[in-house]
């Protein structure tokens, strides 16, 4: 339940951006615990903005510069590289916790393989791992577009990170990574670059949306319709957050739009998130005061779970990047 009530808070951050953006800023992740290090990409592939011309077909999920690579689906028999891997390899990440030095997280992922893969494939998946773990550092020099919501700039950032990709992963395995990612990130792209077209008529404007609808397999349909109905409700609690909504009126908008349960499952997110932001308080208050690295440790561990305390970091960065800067004098 903790972890669906950090979800509304950081879709809700998400809305403030081009939804082209999502994938990227999950994707550009160093090691975990690892300091900021994110560097220019460099060298990516230039790509013309969203000034392609005034006809749908122009936006062709097919014609993308990044790899329009196809999961292998049925016909893969390798039992490594199965749907899911990706999450399991960042499972393994999670577990083997925080470490700036990529030869010692590599040995914590030796000890920890066989408890997340069968023992044939422990071999194969730690090399793998280690791989993913280079991937990941690489990952953490790139930095992501300063306009998230301009198509030349998201698809240079994209195009860097598939670079980096086919660095490390090539074949069947990049497909078992990030076909499915792969295929809603050209998907969201040519939304945006259509959204972005000036030269576009009304008419052509929901043509060329339509179009691109059309490509998206009905499994990325379906996973589209989810997250934007997720998006809709996080929305919402955002909105009801900043106009400081009481309960009783957030119930019954919810419960008219999403039913009773909904509304009750929703109550308790809210409550949740209460919950989480008054630790945080706690915790922030004890940091800023400069109490000892034992002592906050100590606190950090009566106030939450193990699972929560792998985000209490995230959290707080995420409450200054949220709080307004100030100027002297202001």
């Amino acid at each position: 339940m903790v972890m669906r009530s950090r979800a509304w808070a950081a879709v809700a951050v998400l809305l403030a951006v081009a939804t082209a953006s999502v994938v990227w800023w999950l994707g550009v992740q160093g090691l975990p615990g690892a300091g900021d290090k994110r560097q220019a990409p460099g060298g990516a592939a230039g790509a013309p903005t969203g000034t392609r011309g005034a006809h749908a077909t122009a936006w062709r999920l097919d014609t993308s510069d990044f790899a329009h690579r196809r999961a292998s689906g049925s016909d893969n028999t390798d039992p490594l590289l199965v749907d899911g891997l990706r999450n399991t390899l960042e499972a393994l990440l999670l577990e083997a916790g925080d470490a700036n030095d990529p030869a010692a997280l590599k040995q914590r992922l030796a000890a920890l393989i066989g408890s997340h893969f069968p023992k044939a494939l422990a071999t194969r998946a730690l090399a793998l791992a280690e791989r993913y773990v280079d991937y990941r550092v690489a990952l953490g020099q790139l930095r992501a577009p300063q306009d998230l919501t301009d198509p030349r700039a998201v698809r240079d950032a994209l195009e860097a990170r598939h670079k980096v990709r086919l660095q490390y992963f090539e074949g069947a395995e990049y497909d078992a990574l990030f076909a499915r990612e792969a295929e809603l990130d050209r998907y969201t792209l040519a939304r945006l670059e259509i959204a972005r077209n000036t030269q576009l008529t009304p008419e052509q404007r929901a043509q060329a949306l339509q179009a691109t609808d059309n490509e998206l397999s009905k499994e990325r349909r379906a996973e589209r319709s989810a997250a934007t109905e997720h998006m809709a409700a996080a929305a919402q609690t955002a909105a009801f957050n900043t106009q400081n909504t009481d309960p009783y009126t957030r119930h019954a908008a919810r419960s008219a739009q999403y039913g009773e349960a909904a509304a009750h499952a929703m109550a308790q997110l809210d409550r949740d998130e209460q919950h989480w932001q008054q630790r945080l308080d706690q915790y922030s208050q004890h940091a800023q005061q400069g109490d000892d690295s034992a002592a906050l440790q100590q606190l950090r561990k009566q106030l939450f779970s193990a699972e929560e305390q792998q985000r209490v970091e995230a959290a707080l960065a995420l409450r200054k990047l949220q709080t307004p800067a100030t100027t002297p004098g202001s």
